[in-house]
């Protein structure tokens, strides 16, 4: 099965996400995604109500909170985030890093998708709704504000 060609979209921090496999292409069992994180960035504290997520870190250094667990990992770890448990992750390095994604079942880069569509700026009441649509729900600050 041939994988169609990649495409790029702008995450609510502002760095990059490249959708690399989606629903369609998979037949609904998972999505892969890879991101292109800024210095010092990184998501808020979420929750999936509907998938796992499985982090690979390409190049740099991150930083993990899944539940109240803290984890660091370098070029070549993992990390894994389960359904329900609140989670984030922060570029903790100097420069821009990279990690790919996986999360089962598919559907998490509708998120993305819905997010991309909104109008500049997005208020967070708007971002809440296009998250929860998704299965996500924001539940505290991004690891660098804590």
């Amino acid at each position: 099965m041939s994988i169609p060609a990649s495409r790029a979209l702008e995450t609510p921090t502002g760095d990059t996400v490249v959708v690399k496999a989606d629903t369609e292409t998979t037949g609904g069992s998972l999505t892969v995604l890879e991101f292109l994180v800024e210095a010092k960035s990184g998501p808020a504290l979420h929750t999936h109500a509907r998938d796992d997520e499985l982090w690979f870190v390409l190049d740099g250094e991150f930083r993990f909170r899944t539940g109240e667990r803290l984890t660091q990992v370098s070029a070549g770890g993992l990390a894994f985030g389960p359904r329900g448990t609140p989670h984030c992750f922060q570029n903790v390095g100097d420069a821009p890093g990279r990690l790919l994604v996986v999360t089962t079942p598919a559907g998490l880069e509708r998120f993305f998708e819905q997010f991309a569509a909104l109008q500049a700026p997005v208020s967070a009441e708007q971002l809440a709704t296009v998250a929860h649509a998704s299965g996500v729900d924001f539940v505290g600050p991004p690891l660098g504000d804590t």
